[in-house]
């Protein structure tokens, strides 16, 4: 089976979708193989599995952790979700753009957003699952998020009224993060291409 990334729609974010075999019984497809995603340039080490479940328009996010470092590999595995990344590198040449896709568990897309992005979704639908695979192993004490509505980013999600938390509620705002000390722990490192 193989997988092939959609789009690079900011820098070192990805869209990645599996090959699945279908037919009148259902699916089944491999949803991450090493090999694979090193093949595509994606080396990365997962330690730890998540699993949410979400009502129709609720809004989570946007989180990230920066001790250790998290990555989160997203996919939806029950309805359908808004899956959003932010860049919130220092230096980065899209720091503060942010990019959204609709992902469900029909499409079975996939969005990798490394160590440096803050990641979120909103639930499309009812009952709506999921599934995160992360590179850091939680830490509350490393962990924060952005406003989901900052004006400064400007994320057009597909709800006004969205269902939150009273952490993501009184989250802070970008500029606010990048004036904070801690988010020196993100600078944006450009790729050096290697010739042949």
């Amino acid at each position: 089976m193989s997988f092939v990334i959609e789009s690079r729609p900011l820098a070192d974010l990805a869209v990645v979708v599996p090959e699945a075999y279908r037919d009148d019984r259902g699916f089944f497809a491999e949803v991450y193989r090493e090999d694979q995603f090193a093949a595509l340039g994606l080396t990365v080490k997962f330690v730890q599995d998540n699993h949410s479940y979400s009502r129709k328009g609720v809004v989570r996010g946007l989180h990230f952790q920066w001790t250790p470092p998290m990555g989160k590999l997203m996919r939806v595995t029950r309805g359908s979700a808004f899956l959003v990344a932010v860049d919130i590198r220092k230096g980065s040449p899209t720091l503060g753009k942010w990019f959204g896709v609709e992902a469900s568990a029909d499409n079975m897309k996939q969005v990798w957003g490394p160590a440096g992005f803050a990641r979120g979704f909103c639930a499309m639908t009812d009952d709506v699952e999921v599934q995160y695979k992360c590179t850091g192993i939680y830490n509350g004490a490393a962990e924060a998020a952005i406003r989901w509505d900052d004006p400064d980013i400007g994320i057009t999600w597909p709800v006004k009224d969205a269902r939150l938390s009273d952490k993501d509620r009184n989250a802070q705002t970008l500029k606010n993060w990048l004036a904070s000390p801690d988010s020196d722990n993100f600078s944006y490192e450009p790729q050096v291409a290697l010739s042949r």
